[in-house]
């Protein structure tokens, strides 16, 4: 018998189209496996089991009407407890924020999943206010690696991508704000897709301002792709969405990779110090593109690490994403988020529009890349999962999070799209990601190569 937690949602749909199952069985199924790992991965702050079920039984009603309200209808969605999700309390991983109502509104992909029929099975875990790349929290605690308990499942989105890891739902709604889509993906041997910034509308405004993506964490590119043609259109409340698509993401993913102009980054011009077993994988991934078609040359992207810059608008977000809490509420906030909310509170507007200097120019300089190379390929973290319920390795002389994902959020600052597709494993079973990168507004050719990954039987991981 199919076992319904193991279907991609292309495959839940067209289970549902050809009555082989009902919505009603499979999200039955998905909040039986979410419930049986919360224990020991915490991947979840609430789960709607009953509101589920009754979703997925009107859902299961419409399609045996022949007459499916949407895309995803019927579909089990997860949403990461950053983003609006009416009736239900969104408390961003903070005990400074209260549970009371009334919560009348859904952020804009919310709704549109809610308008194409997605069943809401629960709200993933998140960092206090997303602000680091590991999910642990003064509120939820930590939330473990579907494929080592000991070890992180990266973040922001990490309950996003453990959730979708282990059947608990094909689908998730994630932020990635320095690389929170991507890193989970990659520790958790999953696929995640930074969009171009506007391509998913956001609401309400992020204090992060525009380094602040949604995208998607799916089980495969196709899947991220039908997400994608869901959540990616307008909406009035976000002023600096992007217009409509020009396509289907969806449509696009056929095109292959055959001729496209392929730069492989290693190590971005030896700045990064890349595990090997990371390094090799991701190799094997690009060799994998060429045997498709693709032109690869092994070269660099023209440009120093920009983490000072990253930190100054970082940090000054995250001080302004908690003045308005009392010295009270203050207390309560995660020690490390305290620290950078100091730090952002320091800076000047010169220093915040000198971080803005170095941001255009890196934007320069990329734009320029991309009209020599289509793609541009890279380690999507140099590392593979380390111990769970620290913000850095043990012993590698990091103080911030940045400092192990130093290929994740210049990408933010750019506004570029870019996706993290699983490339196998290390010798300890943990995932390693290779992250695709596109010129802005180009996440088809994002989409495309990941999928040729997929359908050549690369992008896979184990999972325990």
């Amino acid at each position: 018998m199919t076992d319904l937690t193991e279907l991609t949602a292309v495959q839940l749909v067209d289970g549902y189209r050809k009555g082989a199952f009902s919505p009603e069985e499979a999200v039955r199924a998905v909040l039986e496996r979410a419930e049986r790992i919360q224990p020991e991965v915490n991947a979840f702050v609430r789960l709607t089991g009953e509101e589920a079920l009754e979703q997925a039984r009107r859902a299961g009603e419409r399609w045996r009407r022949g007459e499916p309200c949407g895309r995803l209808d019927g579909v089990p969605v997860t949403v990461k407890d950053i983003l609006l999700t009416r009736g239900q309390p969104t408390l961003r991983g903070s005990r400074a924020v209260s549970p009371d109502g009334p919560w009348t509104e859904d952020a804009p992909s919310v709704a549109r999943l809610r308008e194409h029929g997605a069943v809401f099975v629960g709200k993933t875990t998140t960092p206090e206010y997303g602000w680091k790349g590991v999910t642990d929290s003064p509120l939820s605690g930590v939330t473990r690696n579907p494929h080592d308990p000991s070890r992180t499942a990266g973040g922001s989105s990490g309950g996003a991508a453990a959730a979708v890891s282990l059947g608990a739902g094909p689908l998730a709604l994630g932020t990635d704000g320095g690389g929170s889509v991507r890193i989970p993906a990659s520790f958790c041997g999953v696929f995640g897709l930074k969009p171009t910034y506007g391509r998913v509308p956001l609401y309400p405004a992020s204090a992060f301002g525009t380094l602040a993506h949604v995208g998607p964490l799916a089980r495969d590119a196709a899947d991220a792709a039908l997400m994608l043609d869901v959540v990616g259109t307008p909406d009035a409340r976000d002023w600096s969405a992007l217009g409509p698509a020009p396509g289907s993401y969806t449509e696009a993913l056929s095109g292959g990779v055959r001729g496209l102009r392929v730069a492989y980054s290693p190590s971005l011009g030896g700045q990064v110090a890349v595990r090997p077993e990371v390094a090799g994988a991701v190799r094997r991934a690009v060799e994998r593109l060429a045997e498709l078609g693709a032109y690869v040359t092994e070269t660099d992207p023209d440009f120093a690490d920009p983490v000072d810059a990253f930190h100054t608008l970082w940090f000054s977000g995250a001080a302004r994403v908690v003045q308005h809490l009392r010295a009270g509420q203050r207390e309560l906030l995660d020690p490390g988020l305290r620290e950078i909310v100091g730090a952002g509170a320091r800076y000047s507007a010169l220093d915040y529009l000198a971080a803005v200097d170095v941001r255009m120019e890196l934007g320069r300089r990329m734009g320029l890349f991309h009209q020599s190379y289509d793609l541009l390929v890279t380690p999507t973290v140099p590392i593979t999962a380390f111990e769970a319920g620290a913000e850095v390795p043990k012993g590698s002389g990091h103080r911030r999070w940045t400092g192990w994902t130093p290929f994740t959020y210049p990408f933010n600052l750019t506004q570029q799209p870019a996706c993290s597709v699983p490339a196998g494993v290390d010798g300890d079973g943990l995932p390693v990601g290779v992250q695709i990168v596109a010129a802005r507004h180009r996440d088809d050719l994002v989409l495309r190569a990941a999928h040729a990954l997929y359908e050549a039987g690369a992008g896979t991981s184990a999972r325990w």
